[in-house]
């Protein structure tokens, strides 16, 4: 098996194994939510470009869940019918959409990066939500509000209508982000967890809300349609009580049988005092091998950039899916560059092989 080894998942395949990785881009400039030419060019060129898999950045299931004002929905028709063009021009290009449903939680109503990405409060802004109301740590918290049963069930049924929406607009492939400090992940991690009720306490408790998120999606949709789950393998917060890659491990095994198809593995968010590792080439891979151990398929993300170092990941079993992200920012062409420098046939569209001969 190697980098351009087909990727078959239920009732689709992908071409090869590289896979554009989520990455917000804070494009909505009038704060409604709503994909215009930005998402259309930005994620049809990565397709253009061969990628197997092109997904979109985080996609707020609710406005409450959005971590900016500029940040992309998928919470009504409307939002859907918006993303239509995009699955449309990726499936014309040979790759697979794929769809990345989010909800930011407590870290939600920010500026965007470039703006500081402090807390945005007034008419701008928005009360977020999490699994107790302590707020993310900012210098300027926003005070935020403890989900109660009602409005637990509520986010499931968030999930659940996006998860509808996304193939109605013709996405190919679902992925629930329980990762990186947002809700889910919050659900997850002691560090932000210690609800008392059936949502919080012990490991069960804890996963309790992502496993019926994964139930209630994996029931609404077709059992052709994969459905993955982002997760942070580690809170990089090695002096206190925190979410391991021991559980990340066991969760994983957890979530295959209620029909999780792949577990794309990155890491941290949690908490402002994480210790991030050397981030040099591949440094959140080992994370993805020890997951892969469950059995559960697995993506693997941080620091791939470079033809060879995608192709060994894959060739050396340690992951199913090379998922590039900051590559695929300085080179939409990644996947084709690849393709020729390892002697594979490039996925070149008609429409440029004459600048390949």
């Amino acid at each position: 098996m190697h980098l351009f080894t087909p990727f078959e998942c239920r009732d689709v395949t992908a071409r090869n194994r590289v896979t554009v990785s989520p990455m917000c881009q804070y494009a909505c400039e009038d704060e409604d939510g709503l994909a215009d030419d930005w998402h259309l060019v930005h994620l049809g060129s990565r397709a253009t470009g061969g990628a197997g898999i092109v997904m979109t950045e985080a996609t707020a299931v609710t406005p409450r869940g959005r971590i900016s004002p500029q940040d992309l929905g998928i919470w009504s028709d409307e939002h859907a019918a918006a993303l239509e063009s995009v699955t449309e021009y990726i499936a014309s290009q040979g790759a697979l959409s794929a769809i990345q449903l989010a909800h930011a939680g407590r870290k939600a109503s920010t500026s965007r990066p470039s703006e500081g990405g402090d807390p945005v409060h007034g008419d701008s802004g928005w009360t977020p939500v999490g699994p107790t109301d302590e707020p993310w740590p900012h210098g300027d918290s926003i005070a935020t509000e403890r989900l109660d049963s009602a409005g637990i069930e509520r986010v499931k049924r968030a999930f659940v209508d996006a998860a509808v929406r996304a193939l109605d607009a013709g996405f190919d492939i679902l992925e629930i982000h329980a990762a990186h400090g947002y809700l889910l992940h919050e659900f997850l991690s002691p560090v932000t967890n210690t609800r008392e009720d059936e949502y919080g306490g012990d490991f069960e408790g804890r996963t309790r809300l992502l496993k019926d998120v994964v139930t209630d999606v994996r029931e609404a949709v077709p059992d052709g349609t994969p459905v993955f789950v982002r997760l942070s393998a580690t809170d990089w917060l090695s002096d206190r009580r925190s979410w391991t890659v021991e559980a990340s491990s066991r969760l994983a095994g957890e979530l295959q049988p209620l029909g999780v198809d792949l577990v794309d593995v990155s890491a941290g968010g949690i908490h402002p005092d994480q210790q991030v590792p050397d981030t040099g080439p591949h440094y959140q891979v080992p994370y993805a091998e020890r997951i892969g151990e469950s059995g559960t398929p697995v993506g693997a993300v941080g620091g791939i950039t470079t033809p060879e170092g995608a192709d060994e990941v894959i060739r050396n079993d340690r992951a199913d899916l090379a998922v590039v992200g900051r590559e695929h920012l300085r080179d939409p062409y990644f996947a084709i560059r690849a393709a020729e420098a390892l002697g594979y046939d490039a996925p070149v569209p008609r429409q440029y092989e004459r600048g390949f001969e």
